[in-house]
């Protein structure tokens, strides 16, 4: 069986007939697994459907985690170069009551940031492509294929006006997001279903230099005040997915402002600044869940493998994260690498969905919804002090290969037992 999917342009086409690793996707996960692989000396392949430097649905407001790991890897100063808004604080707005926590600043880190997908995106691939991975943009994956024993051996890509193209690989990664393709070739288990999902409704205004993030909470409501590029912000109007389903059916704009409104004059006032054809973007909401994260020849990282709501905005945190601890395991090239990695990536996802669809519920009350997030707080430290102590992901001999990987670098063409796709048909 072969997927369907957008046909490609007859000029693109991969260098090579095999890879150390393809990844299909490369957005924050998939660029960022390509460049850390590259970095370490595998051949790399990326593909996404999109243009290079798109945008894509996000709140871009990063935790301290992500911006940990973008320091660490040399990607904090060229975000902050290109105009990335420094944030210094963070003020949580519980009805009445206001809490500013001023960001403790460091040589390593000087404060948050929150980049338009735009700029984060693009200087991910830009890494990538620097550290030696080829990536290729508005080409779409149709399939994966399998060799007789049903270990996946590379992608299939279909083009207009030509014959199938099979390219291998050692191993194949989804950083295909929510709808992964990779998931659904290799039927990948879901471990765990989240309880609940959030709506979200965003637009962008002009704002003052040197606005912190802003968290505003009333009974049944929420919304933030994220700085962003282009001296703008971004405005997040928040509610259950059955009250979007109510209220914003007839139109967005309308409901969103009565969201801003209940919630803050002074929110409100500010997205009311924005042009009045500025566009909105409108996310219904999605149940988290915890998929199976790698198999025979295959592994997930991302939203792919794990999605969580964007109400704690710790989506791009995630997907960094499980970016480095997936090249680890790779370049580690044992089941007990991929194990551990598994393993160590399901007990920080469980607690942050834990924590997550407690306040995407909505079922708190202003009493209690600050020790919610005190308790995400608490989660966020141990992950900061987690990632600090990890080495920078390195292949362990520079001319041995793990042994994951079954087939060597330079062969140009699949191996002859790649006769199946990955459901097993004829292809």
């Amino acid at each position: 069986m072969t997927m369907a999917s957008n046909p490609i342009p007859l000029m693109a086409a991969p260098r090579r007939g095999h890879y150390d690793a393809i990844i299909v996707g490369a957005r924050c996960a998939g660029a960022a697994t390509a460049m850390l692989l590259a970095r370490a000396g595998l051949e790399v392949l990326a593909i996404d459907r999109k243009p290079y430097g798109s945008d894509t649905l996000s709140t871009h407001a990063l935790m301290r985690p992500a911006v940990l790991q973008l320091w660490r890897w040399g990607l904090l100063e060229p975000l902050l170069e290109a105009g990335t808004p420094l944030v210094e604080t963070t003020t949580f707005h519980y009805g009445e009551e206001e809490i500013t926590i001023p960001l403790v600043s460091g040589s390593d880190l000087p404060g948050l940031i929150a980049p338009r997908r735009t700029v984060l995106d693009r200087i991910l691939v830009d890494a990538a492509r620097k550290a030696g991975a080829e990536i290729l943009h508005e080409m779409a994956v149709s399939d994966l294929f399998a060799d007789t024993h049903g270990r996946v051996r590379g992608i299939e890509i279909r083009a207009a006006g030509r014959a199938a193209l099979r390219v291998s690989a050692d191993i194949v990664i989804g950083a295909d997001g929510i709808g992964s393709l990779v998931a659904k070739c290799v039927d990948a288990q879901l471990l765990r279903r989240g309880a609940v999902s959030a709506a979200h409704v965003y637009g962008y205004a002009p704002v003052e230099p040197g606005e912190g993030y802003h968290w505003y909470f009333r009974d049944g409501i929420a919304g933030s005040f994220i700085p962003t590029n282009d001296g703008l912000a971004c405005i997040v109007a928040s509610v259950p997915t059955g009250l979007f389903d109510q209220r914003f059916r007839l139109g967005h704009a309308r409901a969103r402002m009565d969201v801003l409104e209940a919630l803050s004059p002074a929110l409100a006032a500010q997205a009311a600044r924005a042009p009045k054809d500025a566009r909105l973007q409108a996310f219904r909401g999605v149940l988290g869940y915890i998929r199976q994260a790698h198999g025979p020849g295959w592994a997930l990282v991302g939203d792919a493998g794990f999605f969580r709501d964007p109400i704690t905005s710790h989506g791009i945190s995630d997907a960094l994260r499980d970016a480095e601890s997936l090249a680890r395991a790779i370049l580690g090239g044992s089941d007990a690498a991929f194990a551990v990695w598994q393993q160590h990536r399901d007990l920080i996802a469980n607690q942050i969905l834990d924590i997550t669809d407690a306040v995407a519920g909505f079922d708190w009350t202003l009493d209690d919804i600050g020790e919610r997030h005190r308790r995400f707080s608490a989660v966020l430290k141990a992950e900061v002090q987690a990632l600090a102590g990890q080495p920078m992901p390195a292949r362990r001999a520079a001319k041995s290969k793990p042994a994951t990987y079954r087939a060597p670098a330079n062969q140009d063409k699949p191996p002859a037992d790649l006769s199946r796709n990955r459901t097993g048909a004829r292809p």
